[in-house]
């Protein structure tokens, strides 16, 4: 870096020159500013795009500045702003209520009823029981610990009569096992499928757990045989599953970094991807690949003639392109807020105005929740196509604008809200198309979770049980199924049922079976 004083010997006679490396240097130093910035909210940042308390006040003080920007079109009007922000908590409140909700124990729990009398039961003069005039109930939810046992399972043999009829030894035959010359049982399969993909536990953390509390010894080594040999038998439902994906017309679209150990890098845990498809309101279907490349998901998608809901990751878009009359790709909305909402938090006014346009949209989704897909559809094109060519054109100038560096936040969000723009008002082509891929995103979390507290899935050629048992658990969320009850119920029928019955245990279909047998009952 030159000093001050070698800066105005070299630029003494051109001063043109000397305005030029200023302005290099200012572009140097925002673009700096935004890289820290980004670091600082990925290491101390709230993960979600929503706006939190101190955000709001955030937002509240750029109002004024907002408004002294008369080159450029003006913000959003305080009393929009303030209604916008009365919406956001409001919905904050309501998601908080939901969660509690969500959390509270269902009313189907086993009861257990303590009776105490007391000890002046009988009239102290007569010696008569005294009339019982009522009780007072009072009640607690308490925890019964789960204890591991040894079940033997004893075949008597039964030898010959004397009579000439009778003939050989005869024993019951063994049930069908869930893996075969092993000593698991249905109830610690469930146990370990649950522990690990559910709860996020790891394996030496569960190894820890039978030692020291059940003072048995099952090492790590036999429970990951023990998940993969479960794993294989979950196979056919897998398949299954991604069948009844394919054969529809619209998937979204995700993927996921995870650690693995890969013997063949030495010194650190190499890199590998867990890919996502899912249809709103049916199955997930996870698959583990080495790579971000596009060989798995074309692989994959082999097959499938429809639409792809994505972020803006370049792969989507070239697998399209390979494909134009089978692949068609819409985008996602709230991958292109959050890029604004980056903004917001440097101060950049400029980005409020597309917030509270996201927001509009938003809220038109909202209030169509629950109609058909034609009404769906005619809805949207009343009144979000002027939103979205509003933006756009507004987009554009601030591209044009010498003042916005392209590598600055806002810069960026305009660049892939302008790059996007075909793809994110896709949505509109079809009342079934969601505005954006958020459904998809809430099956990732889970393996986001786990990856944070087991840190890898262990050896690559792992990869792909992890995504059999991630498969099942979250397509039995999508249809609101217990996966402890749907494992054990499953697991318990897939060693001796035929392939062409398997599809009956199809979360969808298990849970209308089960349904119809409880109205059966009653």
């Amino acid at each position: 870096m030159k000093s001050p004083e070698e800066l105005l010997r070299e630029f003494a006679d051109n001063p043109a020159g000397l305005a030029e490396y200023a302005a290099q240097l200012q572009q140097q130093l925002a673009e700096a500013q935004s890289i820290i910035a980004d670091l600082k909210r990925e290491l101390f940042g709230a993960k979600a795009d929503k706006l939190n308390e101190q955000q709001e006040k955030q937002l509240a003080q750029l109002l004024g500045d907002a408004q002294e920007q008369s080159q450029r079109t003006a913000p959003l009007s305080r009393e929009v702003l303030e209604e916008a922000l009365g919406q956001e908590r409001t919905e904050q409140r309501q998601r908080a209520k939901e969660r509690t909700r969500r959390h509270l124990p269902p009313v189907e729990l086993e009861k257990q009823q303590v009776i105490l009398e007391p000890g002046d039961k009988l009239c102290p003069t007569t010696g008569q029981e005294r009339p019982c005039i009522g009780q007072e109930v009072t009640t607690e939810y308490d925890y019964v610990p789960a204890k591991l046992l040894i079940r033997e399972i004893v075949r008597r043999k039964y030898g010959a009569c004397q009579k000439p009829c009778c003939q050989g030894v005869t024993i019951a035959p063994l049930p069908p096992r869930l893996v075969p010359q092993s000593k698991l049982g249905l109830g610690l399969a469930v146990y370990l499928l649950l522990s690990r993909f559910d709860d996020h536990v790891a394996y030496y953390t569960l190894e820890r757990i039978f030692r020291e509390r059940f003072g048995v010894v099952i090492t790590r080594q036999q429970m990951v045989q023990w998940v993969e040999k479960v794993a294989h038998l979950l196979l056919a439902i897998y398949w299954l599953i991604w069948e009844e994906l394919k054969a529809g017309d619209y998937l979204q679209i995700d993927e996921s970094p995870v650690k693995v150990l890969d013997p063949e890098v030495k010194g650190k845990a190499a890199q590998g991807y867990l890919w996502f498809y899912s249809r709103p309101g049916g199955y997930v279907f996870l698959e583990f690949h080495h790579s971000r490349g596009r060989d798995g998901p074309r692989e994959r998608l082999r097959g499938f003639h429809g639409t792809m809901q994505t972020d803006g990751y370049e792969l989507y878009d070239a697998l399209r392109k390979e494909q134009p009359s089978r692949l068609k790709r819409i985008g996602c909305v709230s991958h292109a807020r959050r890029k604004f909402y980056k903004a917001l938090l440097e101060s950049c006014s400029e980005a409020l105005w597309f917030i509270g346009q996201m927001r509009q949209l938003y809220q038109l989704e909202r209030q169509l929740k629950g109609a058909s897909p034609q009404e769906r559809r005619k809805g949207r094109l009343q009144k979000a196509p002027a939103i979205w060519l509003t933006m756009k054109r507004r987009a554009e100038a601030i591209r044009a604008d010498p003042r916005v560096l392209p590598k600055s936040t806002l810069g960026k969000a305009v660049r892939y809200l302008l790059n996007e723009y075909t793809a994110l008002v896709g949505y509109l082509r079809d009342g079934r198309f969601e505005i954006d891929s958020n459904l998809v995103e809430n099956d990732v979390r889970p393996s986001a979770v786990g990856k944070r507290r087991w840190l890898f899935i262990g050896h690559p050629d792992a990869g792909w049980r992890s995504a059999v048992i991630y498969t099942l658990i979250q397509s039995c969320r999508r249809h609101g199924i217990n996966p402890q009850e749907y494992l054990t119920d499953v697991l318990a029928r897939l060693p001796s049922m035929t392939s062409n019955q398997v599809r009956e245990l199809l979360p969808d279909r298990w849970s209308k079976a089960r349904h119809a047998r409880g109205a059966a009952v009653q």
